[in-house]
């Protein structure tokens, strides 16, 4: 059996060791004589692998104790409506940054529950740029700020955190999660859907300081209101047993390959590396101001666009698969996530020179 490497910007690819674990624990987890996916939420053997799954990821990103760790379903979109939910209290607006497709979702989401100020948009740029430090002015009575930190379908990025001052930030770091370290308590709300550096498809995880739970809007469903989960330990409901425990197995990964410092360290190569490799073409570019570009998701657009598909069929060949832009934008995109080895990013540069002497 060959693995490739895949370009997929969700749900990505997972680390070898990671699956090969699972797939020894299948049939026989720890000698309970059963698989996880048929254990009981709340029996012991489940409880421990839960335990350690948020022990861990504690760890790796330095949560503080008074954040609470939720492992819910419904993926980063149902936060969208989750956070109006439960960080309105009393006030009425609340503040967003748009800079790409994900933050209008989010936008248009909240929308729904209050008056939504949009502080920054860059759509003129056509999502290619994301908005100064300086130039932001976030109003002092919003019940909080909301920003994407990474958008992975133009491939932009913060390479900064806004300053709300009291005002609580809010960050879908789906994309970003878990690549670098980040300081949590600069944050009031972090969310992210598990597909991408995580997990499986399946889990998301939020992570919401203390005093940001418990004033959830009335006459909302309990599966949306944050002290439900906390209450609960996540386990409200059924939740995702094995996305969980995937994630689990990531987490303990992640931790034996070094931390985020480490990881940080060699997802910057590897965007390093590739960007080099299109700034140096006349063939290949990136649309994204050099100083906004993601280090997760790389787009990229070839001189002529006819050759698309002949470049993704022989990539393919390859073994350089899901390399095909977001269909909004066309061209390529790379998303080279946490899994991604640098032998993916050296085995796509190759091919890219190549092609590129075949048909530039």
């Amino acid at each position: 059996m060959t693995r490739v490497f895949n370009f997929s910007a969700g749900p990505a690819m997972l680390p070898t060791e990671v699956l090969e674990r699972a797939q020894a624990e299948i049939l026989d987890w720890n000698g309970s004589g059963m698989s996880v996916m048929e254990m009981s939420h709340r029996g012991k053997e489940f409880m421990s692998i839960a335990e350690k799954a948020e022990s861990d990821l504690r760890q790796l990103m330095a949560i503080p104790d008074n954040y609470k760790v939720l492992f819910l379903q419904g993926g980063a979109s149902s936060q969208f409506a989750m956070v109006p939910i439960n960080l309105l209290g009393d006030k009425r607006s609340a503040d967003y940054l748009s800079t790409g497709q994900w933050s209008k979702k989010a936008i248009a989401e909240g929308k729904r529950y209050c008056d939504v100020t949009v502080v920054a948009d860059t759509s003129e740029t056509r999502f290619t740029t994301v908005p100064s430090a300086a130039s932001l002015n976030f109003s002092s009575d919003a019940a909080y700020v909301h920003y994407t930190p990474n958008e992975t379908i133009v491939g932009v990025e913060f390479h900064y955190v806004p300053d709300t001052g009291d005002v609580p930030l809010v960050a879908d770091m789906s994309s970003t999660i878990l690549s670098r370290p980040i300081k949590v308590g600069k944050y009031g709300v972090i969310y992210a859907g598990a597909q991408k550096n995580i997990g499986p498809a399946g889990v998301t995880v939020v992570i919401v300081r203390d005093d940001l739970i418990g004033n959830a809007l009335p006459g909302m469903p309990a599966m949306f209101d944050y002290q439900v989960h906390a209450d609960n330990g996540s386990m409200y409901n059924t939740p995702p047993t094995y996305s969980w425990y995937l994630a689990g197995l990531v987490f303990d990964w992640l931790l034996q390959k070094g931390g985020l410092e480490s990881m940080a360290e060699l997802n910057y190569s590897k965007a390093e590396k590739l960007y080099a490799a299109i700034d140096a073409s006349g063939f290949y570019s990136n649309p994204v101001a050099l100083e906004c570009r993601s280090w997760m998701n790389v787009p990229f657009i070839l001189a002529d666009p006819e050759l698309d598909a002949t470049f993704l069929a022989e990539a393919a060949e390859h073994n350089l698969k899901t390399l095909k832009g977001h269909r909004s934008v066309g061209g390529m995109r790379a998303s080279i996530y946490n899994a991604m080895p640098m032998e993916g990013i050296d085995a796509l540069v190759a091919f890219m020179a190549d092609f590129e002497q075949r048909y530039g």
